[in-house]
């Protein structure tokens, strides 16, 4: 009997399904309960009102100001650090964009900055990208924009000079010391992790509100690409020829100099790419705290939702991100390059030497004369865009309205009201434990225990309902991106042909800051929180889809084969191989998904998405809201650092193979 039974014995049901089962349940139980206790003890809080923590954190705020002056630690610190980075970023906004004491223009005019930004262009790519940079930066005052242009790429090159003066340094410190790099690991990844808006409040508080705070707000957020791509690259270069290098007698010093930043130059100098692309964004963001430049303008379009005007600024922002990535990216290729001189090296000396006295000349004249130094004509070709942006706005409203609407009313009816309605109206503590409970079956008891201190931090901030609701939106947003990724991460993982086809346009679509995103979206559905929603598909979308097409490219030729051999069609290889094998893949999309989607649902507090981003906004504006905004800012990272901890941990647990001891 005892053989039979052994004969006969069940398998096992596997760890993925019981998971399934299990979150099965926990849903099934929410919604009972729900349906039971709804609308009983919400936290609800009227947008006017405050907690004891928000008074607080006002109280704390004025606190600092009236000491401002006299406490020791901001007289000898904060304040100095103010002073140096205003310093730096007044020197080189004098330079190129505003007319420092006795002059009427900048230091240099419109024509040295296009010849110098063409032979920098030419020197450190080639001179196809020295064309498009003169191209676009001309542009950039055909809009009308150049100083508002200038403005941004003063504060753009400010942040990212003190970042990379901090952050390569650390980087290679990280990339030589594995003690080092253990520590500085979580730090990068809990930064990277923040929105965008998180930084701006904490840093107006010891700071002030000012193009000083915005810019160290800047580097501080562009700083941990730099430091983590650095100790990547360093780390990167093979163990045998550092080896070979020190048997032959280098120093630590000697190895680093001649073998280790020689051989990672490529890789730092797309780390400097992201480092200039991250302060970009983050300077126009930075537009709330009163940073002067095309973000400010784009702010103040958006508020009053001026669709041509933001548009107009938005192409501008588009342009020189685009110049300013091709311009690294051509000199990582170059970087690559230089230890194979070829027959071109013969006369590009010449050339650049004639090129340099031709920038020369032009600053010179620009520094000298008055028609070079300010762009001529009053930006007509900007004006006409803003108009011919109106007109197609206008035209989409009268025409399209009644098919946007129909999908914002149908997504809005079947998908976000009522997934919003069970996040909200449930019981805080009913809530809470679903969070928890999910983190700790999908992440692990880990991701359950940094959910349960999160959930507790959230009810803390007084925001509970404000975060829910942005929860809701961003759950739907990830859904919708999701959904999207897969469908074309597929396709191109399928198809090299697709790949090709694709991949430069997502690429490029990441290089263009978050406010760009709610332009056309503004245009076509009108300022709601629907409009955050899509703007957050589209800006998470390409990052979703190139891990995606990435996992399912990953997956083993072989297998593949044989799966086609045993007689699979199409669907069921993408189904039941392809999908299930890059699962890793497709949970780290999911990861970066939430962290793009919470990022742009945030800003589009901006145009109505209302929850946290209206009360980050707000506090900015509003000075007795300004411990509210503190707390929302307090409640994102909250909810980044829940979704990162979760999803992480579960991209950690799929990655090992079922069954495997």
């Amino acid at each position: 009997m005892a053989v039979a039974a052994s004969g006969t014995r069940e398998r096992p049901v596997p760890l993925r399904l019981r998971r399934r089962a299990v979150v099965a349940g926990i849903v099934v139980l929410w919604l009972v309960l729900f349906a039971l206790l709804r609308g009983r003890q919400t936290l609800a809080l009227a947008a006017a009102d405050l907690t004891s923590l928000h008074r607080w954190f006002n109280d704390v705020n004025d606190t600092i100001g009236a000491d401002r002056n006299s406490n020791p630690l901001f007289l000898y610190f904060f304040n100095e650090i103010r002073l140096v980075i205003d310093t730096l970023v007044t020197f080189v906004q004098t330079l190129v964009s505003q007319p420092p004491d006795g002059r009427p223009v900048p230091q240099i005019g419109w024509l040295g900055v296009v010849a110098v930004t063409g032979y920098v262009s030419w020197a450190l790519g080639n001179w196809r990208v020295a064309l498009l940079a003169v191209g676009g930066f001309t542009f950039l005052g055909l809009q009308g924009l150049w100083q508002e242009s200038m403005d941004t790429l003063a504060l753009t090159l400010s942040a990212v000079l003190v970042a990379l003066l901090a952050g390569i340094p650390l980087g290679v410190w990280a990339g030589m010391s594995s003690r080092v790099n253990r520590v500085v690991t979580p730090v990068l990844d809990f930064m990277q992790t923040m929105p965008t808006f998180v930084y701006l409040a904490p840093l107006t508080l010891f700071f002030l509100i000012g193009p000083a705070s915005a810019t160290i707000a800047t580097l501080v957020y562009a700083a941990p690409p730099a430091v983590r791509i650095t100790a990547h690259a360093i780390r990167s270069v093979p163990a045998t020829t550092v080896e070979a290098a020190e048997s032959l007698g280098s120093t630590r010093a000697q190895t680093l100099t001649k073998v280790l930043l020689p051989m990672s130059r490529r890789t730092v100098v797309m780390g400097v790419n992201q480092t200039i692309m991250a302060a970009l964004s983050m300077v126009t963001i930075a537009a709330l705290i009163d940073a002067p430049g095309l973000g400010k303008t784009v702010v103040q379009a958006l508020q009053s939702l001026d669709v041509g005007t933001a548009f107009n600024a938005g192409l501008a922002i588009v342009v020189m991100a685009i110049v300013l990535d091709r311009v690294t990216t051509a000199a990582a290729v170059r970087s690559e390059r230089t230890r194979h001189p070829g027959g071109r090296r013969r006369w590009r000396g010449p050339l650049l030497g004639a090129g340099a006295v031709t920038a020369a000349v032009a600053v010179w004249l620009s520094h000298t004369y008055v028609w070079a130094a300010e762009f001529p004509g009053e930006g007509g070709a900007g004006r006409s865009l803003a108009s011919a942006a109106d007109t197609v706005t206008t035209w989409a409203q009268d025409h399209l309205s009644g098919l946007t609407n129909g999908v914002r009313d149908v997504l809005t009816t079947t998908l976000l009201n009522p997934f919003q309605t069970l996040l909200t109206d449930s019981p805080w503590w009913l809530t809470g434990l679903v969070l928890v409970a999910l983190g700790a079956v999908l992440g692990g008891i880990g991701a359950g225990a940094t959910a349960a201190v999160c959930v507790g931090l959230l009810v803390g901030t007084g925001l509970w309902q404000d975060a829910m609701t942005t929860l809701a939106s961003t759950a739907v947003a990830t859904l919708l991106v999701m959904l999207l990724g897969v469908t074309v991460g597929v396709w191109m993982g399928r198809s090299a042909l697709a790949d090709r086809i694709v991949r430069p346009g997502l690429d490029a679509a990441q290089v263009m800051p978050p406010f760009v995103y709610l332009v056309p979206f503004l245009a076509l559905f009108g300022a709601s929180r629907f409009t955050a929603i899509v703007a957050a598909v589209v800006y998470a979308a390409p990052v979703t889809m190139k891990i995606v097409a990435d996992g399912v490219r990953g997956v083993p030729a072989t297998t593949v084969e044989a799966a086609t051999a045993a007689g699979s069609g199409t669907w069921q290889l993408v189904t039941k191989v392809q999908l299930p094998m890059s699962r890793g893949a497709l949970v780290l999309a999911t990861n970066q998904g939430l962290i793009y989607v919470l990022s742009m649902v945030v800003v589009g507090g901006l145009v109505g998405a209302g929850a946290l981003g209206y009360d980050v906004v707000a506090g900015f504006s509003q000075g007795e809201l300004y411990g509210k905004g503190l707390a929302a800012g307090l409640a994102i990272v909250l909810l980044g650092v829940m979704f990162d901890r979760i999803t992480q941990a579960a991209a950690g647990r799929t990655s090992r193979v079922p069954g495997r001891r």
